[in-house]
């Protein structure tokens, strides 16, 4: 099918007419047709393995020989067919007529070149610029125009020295760099802050609009798309499900799988039980019903009283120990918290400067709670975490965690940290061992008598029997326990993790950034599950996050990090809905959001 451009520009960006996509024996894109208008904003949404990358990858003529693509693809009045066209053509029109923007900045880069010269290298190769000074001087200037300080000295850095955000903008700096006609950017923000988010987005939108340059923007998250685009397509197993203005797909969407997308990633929505919609249960979402889930929370923390918050559901699946804590008292105490690290010497006779990681940070825990972390990188998250999981030692101050002094830990006390305490990482692939079943991964920590409360090592079918039950309490089949972690989807390996992280039953489970590369139907099925699980084993969580929106849903308390201090600490309702602290202020600004649209 093909779908007409709604701008009203009369010239064309990109037409896609009859594209299909297949591999041997099965098809990949089905029949899309759409059109881009020139310095038209269109998003293309779905799933993962809905198609979408396929089709970027068809535009820019990157597919691979195991693929076959058949149907027509032109790119502004430029005659040729991109489908079919030689390696050779297809790399004269990249770069020239159209140019991507890939997810990961540091892997698009070259470590081993200074930016500015990476820059000049693509208005160069297309001969843009006549001779490697202009080409550098346009460099310096495009750096300029995409918001980096000090441009000239900026082109004379390479990618690791600098941040996230500001690699991002070199290489939109060099896909801009001959003034194409289509920016293709695939899930460009995903990585980033949310302020840093904001600033790209912002800066996309910006030099699209001054180029008159047509925009294909891929990306899973509907608040960011609604933030950008002026019109969305919507992709579901590859095939066009929806097409039509933002505003109208969004809050009144025809299809139900747009629907259940638009569920799954309102995080102020639940159902009839108080959970998250996911795709699957999204029949009685009403798109613009917001329930204030957060004073559910709240209410059901307050409603066990001082004495009995800490005594949930599952708390006597794990008696207490002499070595813990009683009920009401902290499990995780902070007192003037700093770590400092040495840094490289800037030259020969240079002196090492000092990093301050955290500063003075301070701040208890009592048990059941949901705390939650936010802040940018660099704002200490991750050093706070490795000193309360006993990876790293603080430089002075106090830090407690079950009663244990993890100030200058000795094995007793890095053992009952163990047992107490467990870590969801943010990439499963990367923290599951790619060659041992998932029956071996979730029983691993059953072999050591020490991470047990018993004290007493569990026999091969007592250890079986613990992980046909963590299986079925994460919601996976039980045939999953003899198959390894590449054969499964990215949510059902978090659900691995997970499993992993519960089998010795501990008392805090520390989740670090444990939704994030995760679709929105993904990610509310994990974050229902999280919460159930954190009511069943009583446990105590905390939730490092940069996206606040999940902190918002998932935890009663929060504290706001910045430059290795907590700026903003309390309970969550008090600190989204009335913060104090600019900072905070501005990270809740910065946060894309689709109720505005919904509320209109």
């Amino acid at each position: 099918m093909t779908l007409i451009s709604t701008n009203s520009s009369t010239k064309t960006a990109l037409t896609v007419e009859h594209l299909n996509v297949s591999t041997a024996g099965r098809t990949l894109i089905d029949d899309v047709g759409f059109t881009i208008g020139a310095g038209e904003r269109v998003g293309l949404i779905g799933e993962s393995g809905s198609g979408k990358s396929v089709t970027s990858l068809a535009v820019m003529g990157l597919l691979p020989d195991s693929l076959t693509a058949s149907g027509t693809i032109t790119v502004g009045d430029d005659p040729r067919n991109v489908v079919g066209l030689s390696e050779r053509e297809s790399a004269r029109m990249r770069g020239l007529k159209m140019s991507m923007v890939f997810q990961e900045p540091m892997t698009a880069l070259n470590p081993l070149m200074k930016v500015g010269d990476q820059i000049a290298e693509a208005a160069l190769i297309h001969k843009t610029t006549p001779t490697w000074v202009a080409a550098r001087k346009r460099a310096v200037q495009l750096i300029a125009d995409v918001g980096l300080p000090d441009p000239a000295e900026a082109a004379g850095a390479y990618p690791h020295q600098l941040s996230g955000g500001q690699r991002q903008r070199v290489v939109l700096a060099i896909a801009l760099a001959n003034d194409p006609t289509l920016l293709v950017a695939d899930e460009p923000t995903t990585a980033l802050d949310v302020t840093v988010q904001r600033q790209v987005l912002d800066l996309v939108q910006r030099t699209v609009a001054e180029r008159d340059t047509g925009l294909l923007f891929i990306t899973h998250d509907l608040a960011v798309v609604g933030n950008v685009c002026d019109r969305i397509l919507v992709m579901h197993h590859g095939v066009v499900v929806e097409e039509g203005l933002t505003e109208n797909v969004l809050t009144r969407p025809q299809h139900p799988y747009t629907r259940g997308l638009l569920a799954a990633s309102d995080l102020d929505a639940t159902d009839e039980q108080g959970r998250l919609f996911t795709v699957s249960t999204a029949e009685g979402y009403v798109p613009g019903r917001f329930v204030d889930r957060l004073g559910e929370a709240t209410a059901r923390v307050a409603e066990r009283g001082a004495g009995e918050q800490q005594s949930m559901a599952g708390a006597s699946a794990r008696p207490e120990s002499d070595s813990v804590p009683p009920s009401g008292a902290p499990v995780v105490k902070v007192t003037d918290l700093t770590r400092e690290y040495g840094s490289r010497r800037s030259g020969l006779f240079g002196k090492g400067r000092r990093v301050k990681a955290l500063q003075g940070v301070s701040y208890e825990i009592t048990s059941g709670r949901r705390f939650g972390i936010v802040g940018e990188s660099g704002s200490g998250k991750s050093t706070m975490l490795r000193i309360l999981s006993g990876l790293d030692r603080p430089t002075s101050g106090n830090v407690e965690v079950v009663g244990r002094d993890l100030t200058n830990p000795g094995k007793a006390d890095l053992a009952e940290l163990r047992r107490n305490l467990q870590v969801v990482f943010q990439d499963p692939m990367a923290s599951l061992d790619p060659r041992m079943k998932v029956k071996d991964i979730i029983a691993e920590p059953l072999l050591n008598a020490g991470n047990l409360e018993s004290g007493q090592a569990m026999d091969a079918q007592q250890r079986r029997n613990r992980v046909d039950e963590l299986l079925e309490q994460v919601g996976l089949p039980a045939d999953a326990a003899d198959r390894y972690p590449h054969e499964f989807s990215g949510g059902q390996r978090q659900r691995i993790s997970i499993a992993r992280a519960l089998s010795c039953r501990p008392r805090i489970l520390v989740a670090d950034e444990p939704v994030s590369a995760l679709d929105v139907s993904v990610r509310a099925q994990v974050l229902n599950l999280l919460a159930d699980l954190v009511d069943e084993y009583g446990l105590t969580l905390i939730f490092v996050s940069h996206d606040l929106g999940v902190v918002r849903y998932l935890c009663d308390e929060v504290a706001v990090m910045k430059n290795g201090r907590i700026v903003e600490l309390g309970p969550t309702s008090k600190i989204y809905d009335d913060p104090q602290n600019e900072y905070t202020k501005a990270l809740i600004r910065a946060t894309p959001t689709i109720q505005h649209l919904q509320e209109a």
